[in-house]
């Protein structure tokens, strides 16, 4: 099986670059995002594409004019944490990390904040207005750090963020009710200051535990990997770290035991679950010669596996590296995103501002200003805004890396969209690329002795003919090749000779209509001679994949156009088609050729999907809107691909059409309810018709509703499309 190579990040213009991924702590919203990302893109040479949901930062730089303790630096000046990743570290631990100590500053917070809730607006229950400060200070000061800290710490660097709504609205709660209690007057929102901070810490947690969802696919992934490894040398096993692995090197893989890097089998026979790499659910046998994936489980036999690959190269490693590259970018629909929230929060205090003074000079009293602007301030949230497109590319990258689908970049999904036309090569896509017998015509004593002659030799016919025989084959002698026609013998005392059927008119009439059927077909005809007199007929073809049929039959049902384009000859690749129902057939064609098809697709109008396995289809692959690698397929095909497929299964072109497509509805809906959210709740708070606790109540469960959006996208299928 080949590999999918990871795509090459963003490149600045200025020289060669580096590409570096740095976690960034500190990040609790959009504007935080637009902040890191201003401040990196506006070093010298270098391109940065900064991710929430991940908490990390992928960025292209030129090493002639900026190092990466200068990106570290310039990321904490902007006033959050930066750090390298180490890859022992695990993301999911630090995650759960996180929601831990959100955990427990919750734990502090709730009952604090019911017994103030009780205190202030429970019926026929003592206000104790004192008693309601010392209970709300441990929410607003201890509970209520995180926020206090980032937003102080984005005040030094004259920098507003959703922290800073959070903080002011808060503190100016609490505040304004010590004011009126030392004053003696009985407005206050004691109550208002701990049930905001609570919902919102409620809220945090919640995203914490869903993000962690988010990527487990990723996690799994990451968690596939060996760490060790039986190595064998001189016939003796020893148990080896798998870093000391290198290619040539023999491993023996246990019963029960991962492989524990890409390899080939040199002896044994055995199944292996490669579901997690593939998607493909049922464990495929392995026997000498087949290649084997790092991570994958050994069900039953014993192996012995020689080393092709190790480290970054292997097939787990590279798909790991691709996944986490896509959900490190963003798709074009986030822009707009991006653009409204690097304004949004300094809008946001103005606006409360305006909101106070109109309130103020409307006569209505400072208890209504202080309610309606401290309203404002805690329901105008942009996390919602940046959650909205990195949580649906974690959940939706890695739900496609389960079912065996590799997504290169966010932009495949804007892509996949518009797809009208998919061009399908034949070999190696549509069938199997190995040959098969599909018809014999004479006796079968004929059949046997060709594959008695056949036996041993490597070219795909030979195979084909041995393969299809089922009898004990006898021992050949005094074997011949005749170049370009085929083989000659001797079995169990006949001269037998295996080559190329001739022109119908000089056989007998049955030999010479299985002649004209199977090329009719498109099959390769082979004649089989026993002492100089034609005895059989063998048609040797391809094969149909099973699921052929119904992936083409899914992409008509979708509206979808498919074209065959291949370099068999035509009646071969009519025969494809008609069987697969595909009406237009391009055949015959050069790879100059079927780059030059994409492009006549392509300028009338198509928006053109490329699916192909093979190295003559790697331009067309790039040529085209999306380029879909078959990963059985050649390295130079998936080099070129958008999408690579890992087993190759042509179902998954359909659904990794409908699960891109579905991803970006995902996000789409994310963001109309992100917007949505702030373009009602804003002037209804500024009305003073939303109650401060109402509002942090809202704004932290938009948070939540958009990263539980996102995780329907876990539930995904091949068989449903949703």
């Amino acid at each position: 099986m080949s590999t999918p190579s990871a795509p090459t990040a963003p490149t600045p213009e200025a020289g060669p670059s580096r590409t570096v991924d740095l976690l960034v702590g500190g990040m609790t919203c959009a504007s935080c995002v637009g902040r890191v990302e201003k401040k990196l893109n506006r070093l010298d040479g270098v391109s940065a594409t900064v991710n929430l949901a991940t908490a990390s930062a992928r960025v292209a730089y030129d090493p002639a004019l900026v190092d990466e303790d200068t990106l570290l630096a310039t990321v904490e000046r902007t006033g959050y944490t930066a750090s390298l990743p180490d890859p022992e570290d695990d993301p999911a631990a630090a995650e759960d990390t996180q929601a831990r100590v959100l955990l427990r500053r919750l734990a502090v917070a709730a009952p604090l904040t019911v017994a103030v809730a009780v205190l202030a607006m429970a019926p026929g229950v003592p206000r104790l207005p004192w008693l309601q400060l010392l209970l709300t200070l441990p929410v607003v000061a201890y509970a209520g750090w995180p926020f206090h800290r980032a937003a102080a710490v984005n005040a030094r660097h004259l920098a507003s963020t959703m922290d800073t709504l959070v903080s002011i609205g808060t503190v100016a709660a609490f505040a304004w009710s010590v004011v009126e209690l030392l004053r003696g007057e009985m407005h206050l929102y004691f109550e208002v200051a701990a049930t905001v901070t609570t919902f919102l810490l409620l809220g945090r947690w919640l995203e914490a535990r869903a993000k962690s969802r988010a990527g487990s696919a990723l996690h799994a992934l990451l968690e596939l990997g060996e760490t060790r490894a039986v190595l064998l040398e001189d016939d003796a096993e020893r148990e080896v770290d798998v870093t000391v692995l290198r290619p040539g090197m023999r491993v023996l893989v246990r019963p029960g035991a991962r492989v524990p890097t890409d390899g080939v089998v040199v002896a044994g026979r055995s199944s292996c679950d490669e579901s997690m790499v593939t998607g493909e659910s049922l464990p495929v046998e392995k026997t000498v010669g087949d290649e084997v994936v790092g991570g994958t489980l050994n069900t039953d036999g014993r192996l012995e596996v020689e080393v092709t690959r190790i480290g970054r190269d292997t097939l787990l490693a590279r798909i790991r590296q691709t996944v986490a590259d896509a959900q490190t970018g963003k798709a074009p629909v986030q822009r707009l995103a991006d653009r409204v929230s690097a304004v949004f929060v300094p809008v946001v205090l103005v606006v409360a501002v305006v909101t106070a003074a109109a309130w103020l000079l409307a006569g209505q009293g400072a208890d209504a200003a202080v309610t309606a602007a401290v309203a404002v301030l805690v329901i105008a949230c942009p996390c919602a805004l940046g959650l909205a497109t990195p949580t649906a590319m974690l959940v939706g990258t890695g739900r496609a890396a389960q079912l065996g689908i590799v997504v290169r970049s966010a932009e495949v999904l804007e892509t996949s969209r518009a797809v009208s036309t998919v061009v399908l090569d034949k070999t190696g896509t549509l069938t199997t690329g190995r040959m098969r017998v599909h018809e014999v015509a004479g006796d079968d004593e004929a059949l046997l002795l060709a594959a008695a002659l056949e036996h041993g030799s490597e070219h795909p016919v030979a195979r084909a003919i041995v393969a299809h025989a089922t009898s004990p084959l006898p021992a050949a002698e005094d074997f011949t090749a005749l170049p370009g026609s085929g083989v000659r013998g001797t079995v169990s005392g006949s001269r037998v000779e295996v080559g190329r059927a001739p022109e119908p008119e000089a056989l007998p009439a049955d030999l010479a209509e299985a002649v004209r059927a199977g090329r009719a077909r498109g099959r390769t005809t082979v004649l089989v001679s026993v002492d100089d007199r034609p005895r059989a007929v063998v048609a040797v073809g391809d094969t149909l994949r099973p699921e052929s049929h119904e992936a083409v039959a899914a992409l008509h049902d979708s509206g979808i156009r498919t074209v065959l384009l291949t370099g068999d000859h035509e009646s071969a690749a009519r025969h494809v088609a008609d069987q697969l129902g595909i009406g237009s057939v391009v055949a015959g064609v050069r790879p100059e050729d079927k780059l030059a098809e994409v492009r006549r697709l392509q300028d009338a109008g198509e928006t053109v999907a490329m699916v192909g396995d093979g190295v003559n289809d790697a331009a067309a692959l790039v040529q085209a809107d999306l380029g879909i690698a078959v990963g059985t397929g050649t390295d130079a095909a998936i080099e070129a691909g958008d999408v690579t497929l890992v087993n190759g299964d042509p179902r998954l072109v359909v659904a990794a059409l409908r699960l891109s497509r579905r991803t970006l509805t995902v996000i789409r809906q994310n963001l109309f309810w992100a917007f949505a959210y702030n373009v009602v709740g804003i002037p209804v708070a500024a009305a003073g018709l939303l109650n401060p606790m109402l509002a942090g109540a809202a704004m932290a469960a938009s948070s939540v509703c958009v990263v539980a959006n996102s995780l329907r996208l876990r539930r995904f299928t091949v068989a449903t499309g949703r």
